[in-house]
């Protein structure tokens, strides 16, 4: 059986578990800001360490050249911002002040970051002793123990990342997607090479799994350019930070803005866009861009931005640009405020590669089912759509939630892969594939299930008059057993002077 995305994650949660002793009475969101910075911190000071000793260890005195750093795009770390300086404080009084000091030094010495890293531990509502028990967690990390430096790093800043999107409930799902969502979308894509383009980027978790799609084939992250933006600044410089982290270069503008008013990146053409819109966001401001050239299949109603987002990103698409996306399940078969329109001019044009119900529960913040949607410029199955019902995919981690495991994300894949190489089988209750005058029959509606039917059911071989018999006496024997607890109940109340009136 394989293993579900939160395996081997006993270190980052060590170091959650660590860190939540600085939280005390802080809000969730502010304490993110914390722990985040300190992980980035400690991540870029890892780093230059390790290159200083090397250029040390050569003996040509080139250990305070910035260039032998920027080489290997590595964040050089001015004398009075390294880790030894802020370890010797952590228990003074002062340590906020260091911490703070360190991350403005560190952005006057690498313009990448600059504006980007938290300064506000010095706060005088943040506990300075627990900061500094924080920071001696940090101090005593051994990394060797653990693997390298930028993986273990990387990951304990997407675990504490999930921790936060939980803590935080309905405003945490503006920075994060789910790791097997996120995976789930790049399996299918396979991002080798080109543009990456997410127009909603939160915490740049569609880039971080591409990056790793393509180290796990063995391929260049060097082939691809990555490109985003985010409209919350807090989201936006934890996007800047979690990628800097992963040695993902990106573009994500020059400052948060919000994509449907400051395109950040206008005459982009993407290969590969990957994105989780806000789901059915109203009063997005659709009456000031009734006329904007993105809405070429209709414009998209004021009170649901879902198409608004879809159509924004089949602008950006490259002759042979594929899409990516996560949409309420609402946006299969709406009518209201011309979706229905828009969505049947997008499947006319032969745009829709592949629908893909997911199982419920997979999202920290909302219980709102969704579907991928899977959009190409230039399909390889003309006038065809595959249609994936994974409802009853998914492990239950916990109570709350579900997780797409390693083998139900390869399965969805191989799937889709099947449909595109023209070999598909359709199965029922699971897959199926529909032509474009198929769909239409339909009235254009998406929802997988009116395509791939109903899962045949195992005749278990028993008589149909023999099974009604025996269901009919349980039956009765579960009302005999009801009506004793109503008796039952009826006493114990009488006995304490209520009486049940019918």
């Amino acid at each position: 059986m394989s293993e579900t995305n939160t395996a081997n994650i006993g270190f980052e949660k060590e170091i959650w578990d660590a860190a939540c002793i600085l939280r005390g009475n802080m809000d969730a969101a502010e304490y993110k800001q914390v722990v985040l910075g300190l992980i980035f911190l400690k991540y870029i000071s890892d780093k230059f360490d390790a290159k200083y000793q090397e250029l040390v260890d050569e003996g040509e005195g080139m250990e305070e050249d910035r260039d032998e750093y920027a080489a290997e795009n590595i964040f050089f770390v001015p004398p009075e911002a390294r880790w030894k300086i802020v370890a010797d404080k952590a228990h003074s009084p002062d340590i906020g002040t260091a911490i703070d000091n360190a991350m403005t030094l560190i952005e006057k010495e690498n313009p990448r970051l600059k504006g980007i890293l938290p300064k506000n531990f010095a706060r005088p509502e943040l506990d300075k002793r627990r900061l500094g028990n924080v920071v001696d967690l940090f101090t005593n990390i051994r990394m060797k123990e653990h693997g390298d430096t930028r993986d273990i790093l990387g990951r304990t800043y997407e675990y504490c990342l999930a921790m936060f999107a939980e803590q935080e409930g309905k405003k945490g799902g503006e920075f994060f997607t789910p790791a097997c969502v996120v995976r789930t979308l790049v399996e299918i894509l396979k991002p080798f090479n080109g543009r990456v383009y997410d127009p909603c980027c939160g915490s740049g978790g569609m880039f971080v799994q591409s990056a790793k799609f393509i180290q796990n084939h063995q391929g260049n992250i060097n082939n691809i350019s990555v490109y985003g933006q985010d409209s919350n600044p807090t989201t936006w410089k934890m996007a800047q930070m979690n990628l800097a982290i992963r040695g993902i270069e990106a573009n994500l503008g020059q400052f948060n803005a919000d994509t449907f008013f400051n395109d950040c990146h206008p005459t982009l053409k993407a290969d590969f866009v990957m994105a989780n819109p806000p789901f059915n966001l109203s009063d997005w401001g659709a009456d000031r861009l009734a006329e904007d050239q993105r809405w070429k299949y209709g414009v998209p109603p004021s009170g649901n931005a879902n198409f608004a987002w879809l159509q924004h990103m089949i602008y950006h698409l490259a002759p042979n640009g594929k899409i990516g996306m996560v949409l309420a399940n609402g946006s299969l078969s709406s009518q209201t405020g011309g979706e229905g329109d828009i969505r049947r001019r997008i499947i006319e044009d032969d745009l829709v590669s592949c629908i893909i119900a997911m199982p419920t529960q997979l999202f920290y913040t909302t219980q709102i089912p969704v579907s991928l949607w899977f959009l190409a410029r230039n399909k390889k199955q003309k006038n065809k759509t595959c249609f994936i019902d994974a409802r009853k995919m998914g492990t239950m981690v916990t109570r709350r939630l579900r997780e797409m495991t390693d083998d139900d994300i390869a399965k969805v894949a191989q799937t889709f892969d099947a449909y595109e190489n023209g070999t598909l089988e359709n199965v029922k209750g699971f897959c199926a594939v529909a032509t474009t005058e198929e769909i239409a029959k339909q009235d254009y509606i998406l929802t997988p299930g009116r395509y791939v039917g109903i899962e045949e059911q195992t005749d278990d071989g028993e008589p149909f008059e023999e099974k009604m018999d025996r269901l009919t006496k349980e039956l009765a024997e579960l009302f005999r057993q009801s009506h004793q607890l109503e008796h039952e109940i009826q006493k114990r109340l009488a006995a304490i002077g209520f009486e049940v009136k019918e």
